[in-house]
């Protein structure tokens, strides 16, 4: 499984309405810090779990979502995280 599949795996618990994962790890080829291997990628994600959170709780939750990826697979991850009533 891509690390991009298991990206979206995980963050189906967050009950997405609306989720776009671009994965930018070419675009950062020979990047000192991605010598480890771990992907660069932008995350837009639209879930009625982040009514109510500030935007710094909203990231929290995906990167505890996401758990042991983030020391692992993910490199850099952008977040544009979004209620509905955002859109």
């Amino acid at each position: 499984m891509s690390t991009a599949d298991l990206i979206r795996a995980r963050l189906a618990a967050l009950e997405p309405v609306s989720f776009t994962l671009d994965d930018e790890s070419e675009a950062h080829r020979g990047h000192s810090g991605a010598a480890s291997g771990g992907g660069h990628f932008h995350l837009t994600i639209v879930s009625p779990k982040f009514r109510n959170l500030s935007t710094l709780a909203r990231h929290r939750l995906v990167y505890e979502t996401l758990g042991d990826l983030m020391q692992r697979d993910i490199h850099a991850l952008s977040i544009s995280a979004l209620t509905p009533e955002e859109l």
